[in-house]
């Protein structure tokens, strides 16, 4: 059995794997498992000390740029690579082993990355993310509603409210620009593959909002990805 930790910007999640298969995921704020694993896999994108998580194997690999992957990576600066952004490209390649993917992970940030058919990871982009959109129209704003409870589902192309436009702002045109990041690939990759995962997917999907043919919801992705980025170490 191997565990793989997500240690984000806001919380730390873990799932428990036998071979391909997702035995158990953690519930929001649960410890470690208490089961002894084969090995483990931790991404950290911020500081992290792992001895003090206390892990229940001895062999841990630490992902980086540096770790041995199943995929290539295209990146000009590989050392300051997100580690989550690694392991969303591993899990689409597990996922989609034959085709070029659009990667769309909305978390703290939002990042739209890149994974050609021949597993080359090209690169993306980094999004505010959804919660840090809002706090900024409040916090730089003399008077705009800092907006806590939103129906991802309301939001409109011209707003008829205050929070109406707020919304319009912040989801609508999240949407339209992931459409638009995935268009662009498909220019050359008419085949091309998104994939969503991530917190905050809820509020880019919007329940079917989102108009992209061909979109896979994946909350598992970056966990996937870990898993096979242990597996290739394992070899």
């Amino acid at each position: 059995m191997n565990l793989a930790i997500d240690k984000g910007n806001t919380r730390l999640k873990w799932a428990l794997f036998e071979g391909d298969r997702l035995v158990r995921m953690s519930e929001e704020g649960e410890g470690l498992p208490d089961v002894r694993v084969e090995a483990a896999i931790v991404c950290a994108t911020g500081r992290l000390d792992v001895s003090e998580l206390k892990l229940p194997t001895d062999h841990v690999t630490v992902l980086s740029s540096q770790t041995r992957l199943p995929i290539a990576l295209d990146y000009a600066t590989p050392e300051t690579l997100g580690p989550d952004r690694i392991a969303a490209a591993c899990g689409a390649r597990k996922l989609c082993p034959d085709r070029g993917c659009v990667i769309v992970d909305a978390g703290t940030c939002i990042t739209i990355d890149y994974l050609d058919r021949d597993g080359i990871f090209r690169g993306g982009a980094i999004l505010p993310g959804i919660e840090i959109k809002f706090r900024a129209l409040h916090t730089f704003t003399a008077k705009l509603p800092l907006l806590t409870s939103v129906d991802a589902e309301r939001a409109l192309v011209t707003g008829r409210s205050t929070q109406e436009s707020m919304e319009a702002g912040v989801l609508t045109a999240t949407r339209y620009a992931v459409e638009g990041f995935v268009a662009h690939y498909r220019e050359n990759q008419p085949d091309t593959k998104m994939l969503l995962t991530g917190g905050d997917a809820n509020w880019v999907w919007g329940e079917g909002l989102l108009r992209v043919r061909d979109c896979l919801w994946e909350p598992h992705l970056v966990m996937i990805g870990l898993n096979e980025i242990l597996k290739e170490n394992e070899k």
